[in-house]
C-alpha cells in the first residue's frame, strides 16, 4: 500500500506539512556587506541519496546577484526536474556564516515551531511514494517543469510526539550512515584495484626489466599482440522477427555489468563458455564485461567468443581492456563510439599464461571485495526504504527494531 493510501487508513493522525513548516524567506532589508564571504550552493553541489550536507562555494556579496536565501538547519529540496526526481536535496547541518544562498531551483524548508526534528523531514521526502506522487504535480513546460511549493506544503505528514521523531530520525540516520559508510568503503577498494592494475600491467609479477611499448612500459618478456590476432569482435544484433519469440524477460541476462550496466534488451543469445562485451555507443561505451555461459548481446554492444591465440587467457585480456581504458580513444560523433576497427589498431601485452592466470586472480580478489561492498550498500539501501515507510505510518515502533549489528566505526575505520 502507498504511505499516501495510509491517510485513510492510518495508524497515526495526519497534518499538511505546511501546517509544521514553512518555507525560509530572505528577512527584509538584509545588508550581505556585512559579511566578507557568503557560503553558495550550486544545484551539482546538492546531494543526492540521503547525504546531508552540500559542498558550498565561498562568494563575496557583490558575486550574488540571485539565488535562494537559507539558514543553518532548513531542508533544501530541488524543485526543478530531473533534480527532485533523482532526490537531490540537502540538511543544513552546518554553517560557515549565519545564512547562505542556493542555487534558485530549491525551495528551503524549517520549521514553524519547536519540536520538530528535521531529519525527519529529511527521510520523508525521500520516500518513493512521495517522490512519486509530487512529481505527478510539476508544473511547466517539458524539460522545465517544476514543483510548486503548495504541493510541498499541502502534502500529508504523520503527526509524531517529538521523542518518537528523534528515535526515528535516529534509526534511519544510523542506517544512512552505514550506506555511505559502505560506499566509501567501495571507492577506496576501487582506487585500490586502479593502483593494483597499473602495477601489474606495468611491472608484472616476476620483477623483470621494462620494455617501452606503444602503450607504455611492459615487462621485458610480455609480448605486445594485436588484439584482431587476440580474439574476433562480433557487433550484437537486433532478434530478427523470424525468430521463435523471445522468453521471458522478468529475470532477463545482464547485458553487461562491472563498470555499469547498459540494460536489458531482446537480442541474440549467446551461449559460449567465454565471452567478452564491451560497450560500444552511449553511456557505457568502452566498459568492459566478462561473461560465461548464456547473455543477451545488445545491438550497441561488441562481443568477442572466437580466441584466436590459445595462450591468451579471457580475463587478462578483459582487465586489461579495463585497465587501459577504452574511453580514451573512442570516437564522439554526437554520442560516444568504439567500433571494431578502433579496438583492433591497439595491441594488448601477453605475459606467459601462467602470469596471466596470477594477474587475474589477485584482481578477481579485489572485484570481489568490491562486489561485497556494494551488496551490503544495497541491502542497507532496501533496510532504509522499508523501515522509513513501516516507521512513518507507524506499522511498527523503533523499540521494535534491534540495530546493533550496524557498527558504522568499523566499517568508517575500513574505509580510512
Amino acid at each position: 500500500m502507498s504511505l499516501l493510501e495510509f491517510i485513510e487508513r492510518y495508524n497515526r493522525g495526519w497534518v499538511r506539512i505546511g501546517d509544521l513548516y514553512e518555507v525560509t524567506r530572505k528577512p527584509r532589508g538584509l545588508d550581505l556587506s556585512s559579511l566578507e564571504r557568503i557560503p553558495f550552493a550550486p544545484m551539482d553541489a546538492i546531494p543526492q541519496g540521503g547525504v546531508y550536507a552540500p559542498s558550498f562555494i565561498s562568494k563575496a556579496p557583490s558575486a550574488i546577484t540571485s539565488g535562494t536565501y537559507f539558514e543553518r538547519g532548513d531542508v533544501l529540496v530541488a524543485k526543478i526536474t530531473p533534480s527532485f526526481e533523482n532526490g537531490k536535496q540537502a540538511l543544513i547541518v552546518d554553517l560557515p556564516a549565519p545564512f547562505g544562498y542556493a542555487t534558485t531551483e530549491v525551495i528551503p524548508l524549517r520549521p514553524r515551531a519547536s519540536g520538530q526534528d528535521r531529519r525527519l523531514l529529511f527521510f520523508y521526502l525521500l520516500h518513493p511514494d512521495i517522490r512519486h506522487y509530487v512529481a505527478e504535480r510539476m508544473e511547466g513546460t517539458t524539460g522545465r517543469q517544476r514543483v510548486p511549493e503548495s504541493v510541498l506544503l499541502d502534502l500529508a505528514f504523520p503527526v509524531i510526539e517529538p521523542v518518537e521523531q528523534t528515535a526515528i530520525a535516529d534509526a534511519l540516520e544510523l542506517i544512512q550512515r552505514a550506506s555511505t559508510a559502505e560506499a566509501l568503503c567501495e571507492e577506496k577498494v576501487r582506487a585500490l584495484k586502479r593502483a593494483a592494475m597499473r602495477t601489474l600491467f606495468t611491472s608484472g609479477l616476476r620483477g623483470e626489466p621494462q620494455k617501452e611499448t606503444e602503450i607504455g612500459p611492459v615487462p621485458e618478456s610480455w609480448t605486445p599482440t594485436p588484439c584482431e590476432a587476440i580474439f574476433r569482435l562480433t557487433s550484437g544484433k537486433t532478434r530478427p522477427n523470424d525468430l521463435e519469440p523471445v522468453p521471458s524477460l522478468e529475470k532477463p541476462y545482464p547485458v553487461l555489468g562491472g563498470n555499469g550496466v547498459m540494460g536489458y534488451s531482446e537480442s541474440w543469445n549467446v551461449d559460449a563458455p567465454a565471452t567478452m562485451i564491451i560497450g560500444r555507443v552511449g553511456e557505457y561505451c568502452g566498459a568492459v564485461h566478462l561473461a560465461s555461459g548464456k547473455v543477451w548481446i545488445t545491438d550497441n554492444a561488441l562481443y568477442a567468443r572466437e580466441w584466436l591465440l590459445p595462450n591468451a587467457r579471457l580475463g587478462f585480456v578483459g582487465k586489461f581492456l579495463e585497465h587501459y581504458d577504452l574511453n580514451r580513444f573512442k570516437r564522439m560523433a554526437g554520442q560516444p563510439l568504439v567500433t571494431q576497427g578502433m579496438i583492433n589498431e591497439h595491441s594488448i601485452p601477453l605475459p606467459q599464461p601462467d602470469e596471466q592466470d596470477e594477474i587475474v586472480a589477485i584482481l578477481d580478489a579485489i572485484d570481489r571485495k568490491i562486489g561485497l561492498h556494494k551488496k551490503k550498500r544495497a541491502v542497507l539501501d532496501e533496510l532504509f526504504k522499508s523501515l522509513l515507510h513501516r516507521l512513518m505510518t507507524g506499522e511498527i515502533r523503533v523499540d521494535d527494531l534491534d540495530l546493533s549489528a550496524l557498527d558504522v566505526s568499523k566499517v568508517a575505520e575500513a574505509a580510512a
